[in-house]
């Protein structure tokens, strides 16, 4: 949860839905709250500060139920109770106040230490926290209001700042000037309002603002302007001549040094240079007439530093103007910052530096801006050669010598022998003409849009580097140019944050008054799905004049229809998203095409192998995996050797069709969304989808039978990792194998993934894919079994699967599918479940080997959907037995670890438990399963709690989570958890032994349904704490939330959970002053679970270990009613002596505290003679007639 209180107090939740906090007090006090996040506030500070100074009668109750709407609210942990105080759970960096003071103070430490883009970066995200004035709930906003306004401020003023150094006056001209104009007496924002008006040119201007500034000083403060403005306004008065390479306002000074340079000049000067030889002009692409020349150099020799370029009409500009034909920009940059540092790096490192990306990143515009930036490294300018209307390579040259105006400047200013250069028309003298002019000269050429020439600009970018050493090329392409010390920077789309910003900027340029926030979930997903490409994202702004963004988002299946109609003034290739991507796809060669339109099929990327598997054609004569003939293809030219996949893919890896992601397992290639999409249609255009759609299936049924056995043994991490990052490859395959009805197929896949969705919490693929794929066949359980022997497991061979083994099949994904679903419902309480658990206990016989594996030793389950607890223990008995007869290791410590859970819940069978939980941790470590290690830790923790070593339980708990977080086993950490912070209570460690419990709990409601019993336990043994520590409210609160919220879930509540819920409610409703009540619930509850199929299990233990309450309900009912019938207290005392002579479990001691707190006064109440008769009396009593008494108890 995020908290945001710079402007109306919000609470955001991890997606960045707003919670819904109904009343200005309820805000009110979540920023008082906020303001201090982690730290205890009193409830007297409170108070004063939600009511400001006026309390209402009964403050302190008030307090407490606006508490407990914020609870409500936010979620119960979110709010914590501290002696007489409150504390937000939150760490400062969760409020967006606090997130704003990191950030500010990090870009102003940015810009202190010389990096403006940095600094401009940070400090504009810092700004874009607030949204209106902070704190704007509290009734007086006070100092802390005050103070957060004025560090806004000095952001503000360190942000403009930055912006300056980057060369950006006219961008923030206005905001200074507005700025200036609310803060009039502010001087260093007034001192940069003037700098920012001098490096735009606008001396007359600047000398004008600081006479205003000087009067308002003057006539509100009877002062004079400080140093930095007097000294400010010597300079416009006396300017000092610049140097001819001076820029004003650029990020880099001076010109560039030649490469291996060593101090000696050059034979011929940059000045002289200049004035005997033509400077290259504009063309008219460029915004100048064809001619025209760009040396600002006057007679007196000094450069004009601050002059416009152009003024913008999105907010960019006027950009300061010297040597080169940069056009002004139409619209604002927005992000890139990181981009455009390194390509400002790269081209302080090397000569030659390439922007690569796929269509519509934004290469043109980060090389632009880039050129900016470095433009004052560069003594003759940065120019501009755009390629892509380039048709015929070997006109390169002259396009750039076009692009440069050299042509033109030799006809105007050359004479004969410039006429007669000019006139020559061949590639090689053109190339050989421009390398002679660049040879003496220090400039940037920009090479944009190479890809579609890229063998011609390789070659003469190659041949200017070698022959021209003042030169530096700066390109963009979508693949590198291969030119040795070539700097390749990769331009990825942009991130989240910076496509929302992108959409934001240009969809109120298409649609005044557009604002992101009017539909936050929409346009994410707009940008998430245009893969934050920039030029995507304009096109999608642009239809933001006619549709809304969750119209548009809904129907960006057909985006290539869908986005057109980009501004007339862009090249045709760059109108239509589908232009952009056709303008690649036409470069690339017949097989490339083949193989990106077959990369379609997988879904979350792909490997090598998998590449060369699905999409490679088999050798002549033999067969694919599909099974069809290898000579199928359509054509020789289209088919796709395995050897040359490779080759192919890096191919389109450096094409910036398919993106290369290093990982643990070497490489893994995708698509952009875009490009898959458009691949996808091509690839139904191809018709040959069917096919390579099966060999995808078989590469992954493959795939998953050989993940399988080593997802239980020594390197399962780097398999369970594998198949996760697998996961929509998988779901691809399962859905063709069912929408085929391919069974056979469908039931391998759903097994061999079982597992990894049992471990790995993919709840929704767990119940989801089972109960589809078992509707493609009969019912496997509904026919008597044939009780013969299978000796190889279902995924031991590829299909088509015999008979039995098909049977074995269907009944284990029958298995898995009921499996999934057991913490929904009471399985016996459902005919068909019931019956496929006996069905289940009949199939799998000790003797048969296929009992010893799955689904075989699942047989002990089929007691539970049949409800038959009687014969668990005997079923968990043959099964490991089993195990043993039939040398499975794996399966018989999976069969031990689960008996020892079970025996956990009988005291007789502690020490079997024991034993059971060492054999199945030696044979786990044996295996190198640590999977399975964490669960015996499990299994240990919970018996050593039983048997009261809290220290050894602690040791195993920890041991335990610390292994299952290592397996990614997330869902299997929270009941662990709990169970760690009970144990801590239990030695003493309170406070840690909550925060345990609470963080337990948490972990498993993000877990969702698959730590649904986790949380069930999490929160009863907390409720138990509380109480135990007198915190009887808070105790009731959780309890009764924890009911709403489990009636609200829609889901069939087992009653072994209504039970355990009433009998909690009852026991705290009496202790909190309603004994009467209470009891009557509690023993309700307690029907409830004695008559559970369960209490042959588990609620015989349990009534015991409960039977304290009922006593301590008895005892207050007494003292609260003096004329209770003595009949209820002799009752209590006998339960007690059965308790004090059943309970198999510790009691750890601050319950022992408590139960003998009860006993004292229940002693007081009956006398010592009546007492030590009546316990006498309960001393034959078993568990039965102990529950008996409970049940009758009111």
């Amino acid at each position: 949860m995020r908290y945001a209180i710079l402007g109306s107090t919000q609470a955001l939740r991890g997606d960045g839905e707003p919670v819904a906090l109904a009343g200005g007090r309820l805000r009110a006090l979540l920023t008082a709250l906020a303001l201090r996040p982690g730290r205890v506030v009193g409830a007297d500070v409170l108070i004063d500060e939600v009511w400001d100074g006026e309390p209402p009668a009964g403050a302190t109750g008030a307090l407490q139920a606006l508490v407990g709407r914020l609870r409500r609210a936010l979620g119960h942990d979110a709010v914590g109770s501290v002696g007489g105080g409150y504390r937000l759970e939150a760490a400062r960096d969760d409020v967006d106040l606090y997130r704003f003071e990191r950030l500010a103070e990090e870009g102003a430490q940015a810009l202190a230490e010389g990096d403006p883009v940095k600094a401009a970066g940070l400090l504009g995200d810092a700004l874009a926290l607030w949204r209106g004035p902070a704190l704007a709930d509290l009734p007086d906003r006070g100092t802390a209001a005050v103070r957060s306004e004025a560090l806004r401020l000095d952001a503000h003023r360190q942000r403009l700042t930055a912006e300056l150094a980057l060369g950006r006056a006219g961008q923030v001209l206005p905001e200074l000037a507005e700025l200036a104009a609310e803060h009039p007496l502010d001087e260093p924002l007034r001192a940069l309002h003037i700098r920012a008006l001098r490096a735009a040119g606008r001396t007359a201007e600047a000398l004008t603002a600081y006479e205003a500034v000087r009067r308002d000083l003057a006539d509100q403060l009877g002062a004079d302007p400080g140093d930095e403005l007097r000294r400010l306004h010597a300079e416009l008065l006396h300017p000092a001549p610049a140097a001819p390479s001076d820029r004003a306002g650029e990020g880099d000074h001076g010109p560039r040094s030649r490469p291996g340079a060593t101090g000696t000049p050059p034979a011929r000067s940059h000045a002289h240079a200049r004035a005997h030889t033509p400077v290259p002009g504009a063309d008219s692409a460029h915004g100048a007439p064809a001619g025209w020349t760009y040396d600002r150099t006057p007679a007196g020799g000094a450069a004009v530093a601050d002059q416009d370029r152009g003024r913008t009409a999105g907010g960019r500009g006027p950009v300061e103007c010297g040597l080169g034909n940069a056009r002004a920009r139409l619209t604002s940059f927005v992000g890139r910052e990181s981009d455009l540092a390194a390509v400002r790096q790269d081209l302080a490192q090397g000569r030659l530096v390439t922007i690569t990306g796929p269509g519509g990143t934004g290469k043109t515009r980060l090389s632009q801006e880039a050129g900016d930036l470095v433009a004052g490294r560069w003594a003759d300018g940065v120019w501009y050669a755009e390629l892509a209307p380039v048709s015929d390579p070997r006109t390169l040259p002259e396009a750039v010598i076009s692009s440069l105006g050299l042509r033109e400047t030799l006809l105007h200013s050359g004479g004969a022998a410039g006429a007669a250069i000019a006139a020559e028309t061949g590639p090689r003298d053109a190339a050989r003409q421009l390398a002679d002019y660049c040879s003496s000269r220090e400039l940037l050429l920009v090479l944009d849009n190479c890809e579609h020439v890229i063998d011609a600009a390789a070659t003469l970018t190659e041949s200017l580097l070698a022959n021209c050493p003042g030169l530096s090329v700066l390109a963009t392409s979508r693949e590198p140019l291969g030119v040795p010390g070539e700097l390749v920077r990769p331009l990825d789309p942009l991130p989240d944050p910076t496509a929302l910003r992108l959409l934001a900027d240009r969809g109120a340029a298409a649609r005044p008054g557009f604002s992101v926030d009017d539909d936050p979930v929409a346009c994410a997903e707009l940008c998430r799905r245009l893969d934050g490409l920039p030029l995507a994202i304009e096109l999608a702004a642009a239809r933001l004049r006619s549709l809304s963004p969750r119209q548009l988002a809904d129907r960006l299946d057909d985006r290539f229809r869908l986005l057109t109609g980009g501004s007339r003034t862009l090249l045709p290739r760059q109108q239509t998203l589908r232009a952009v991507v056709d303008w690649s796809w036409d470069l690339l060669d017949p097989a490339e095409r083949v193989l990106l339109r077959r990369l379609a099929v997988f879904r979350g990327g792909c490997t090598l192998d998998a590449v060369e598997a699905v999409c490679a054609d088999p050798v002549s004569g033999g067969e694919s995996g599909d099974g069809t003939p290898a000579g199928s293809a359509a054509s020789a030219a289209e088919r796709i050797a395995s050897p040359d996949a490779a080759a192919l893919l890096a191919s389109l890896v450096d094409k910036s069709l398919v993106l290369a992601e290093q990982g643990a397992d070497g490489s893994r290639y995708r698509m952009l969304e875009t490009i898959a999409e458009y691949s996808a249609e091509r690839l139904d255009e191809s018709g040959e989808r069917d096919r390579v759609a099966r060999r995808h299936l078989t590469y992954f049924r493959e795939y998953v039978r050989t993940a399988d056995p080593k997802l239980r043994g020594r390197g399962q991490l780097v398999w369970f990792e594998r198949l996760e990052r697998e996961q929509e490859n998988l779901r691809a395959a399962l859905r063709r194998a069912v929408d085929t009805a391919d069974e056979q197929e469908a039931l391998m896949l759903v097994i061999g993934c079982a597992w990894f969705w049992e471990v790995r919490n993919h709840v929704s693929e767990r119940k989801y894919w089972p109960a589809v794929v078992a509707a493609l066949g009969p019912n496997p359980f509904q026919e008597p079994p044939s009780l013969v022997p299978v000796e190889r497991g279902v995924l031991d061979d590829p299909p088509p699967l015999d008979g039995e083994r098909l049977l074995e099949a269907r009944r284990y994904v029958r298995v898995i599918e009921l499996a999934a679903h057991d913490e929904e419902t009471d399985w016996w309480s459902d005919g068909d479940i019931s019956a496929t658990g006996l069905a289940l206990i009949e199939t799998y016989p000790p003797h048969l080997p296929q009992s010893a594996r799955q689904p075989g030793i699942t047989r002990p389950f089929g007691a539970f959907f049949a409800g038959d607890f009687t014969r668990l223990h005997e079923l968990m008995d043959e099964t490991v037995e089993s195990c043993r007869t039939f040398g499975r290791t794996w399966e018989l410590a999976y069969s031990l670890q689960l008996r020892a859970k079970v025996n956990n819940d009988v005291s007789e069978r502690m020490d079997a438990a024991l034993a059971d939980i060492s054999e199945s941790r030696e044979l786990f470590q044996q295996l190198g399963d640590e999977w399975g290690t964490a669960e015996t830790m499990s299994a240990e923790a919970e018996a050593a709690g039983n048997m009261g070593d809290w220290h050894r339980a602690i040791e195993c708990c920890r041991e335990g989570i610390e292994l299952a977080r290592k397996m990614g086993a997330h869902q299997h950490v929270p009941v662990v958890t709990v169970r760690l912070g009970d144990a801590l209570a239990s030695v003493g460690e309170v406070v840690e032994g909550e925060r345990v419990m609470r963080e337990g709990i948490a972990d498993a409601e993000r877990f969702g349904s698959a730590a649904d019993g986790a949380a069930f336990f999490g929160k009863v043994q907390l409720a138990n704490l509380l109480n135990r520590l007198e915190r009887v409210p808070e105790a009731r609160e959780l309890i009764e939330r924890t009911i709403q919220d489990t009636r609200a879930s829609g889901s069939p509540i087992p009653g072994f959970v209504v039970g355990m819920l009433n009998g909690m409610k009852g026991y705290l409703m009496g202790r909190a002053g309603e004994p009467a009540a209470g009891l009557a619930l509690l023993a309700e509850g307690v029907t409830e679970l004695s008559g559970h199929p369960l209490a042959e299990v588990i609620t015989p233990r349990l009534a015991i270990v409960i039977s304290p309450g009922v006593v301590e309900l008895l005892v207050l009912l007494a003292e609260s009613e003096p004329g209770v019938k003595p009949e209820r207290l002799t009752r209590a005392a006998k339960l007690l002596s059965a308790h004090d002579r059943l309970r198999p479990l510790a009691i750890a001691p601050l319950e022992a505290r408590h139960i003998d707190r009860t006993r004292r006064r229940l002693r007081e109440l009956l006398g010592e003679d009546g007492y030590a008769a009546a316990y006498a009396a309960g001393d034959g009593l078993g568990v039965a007639e102990a529950v008996a008494l409970m049940r009758e108890a009111n």
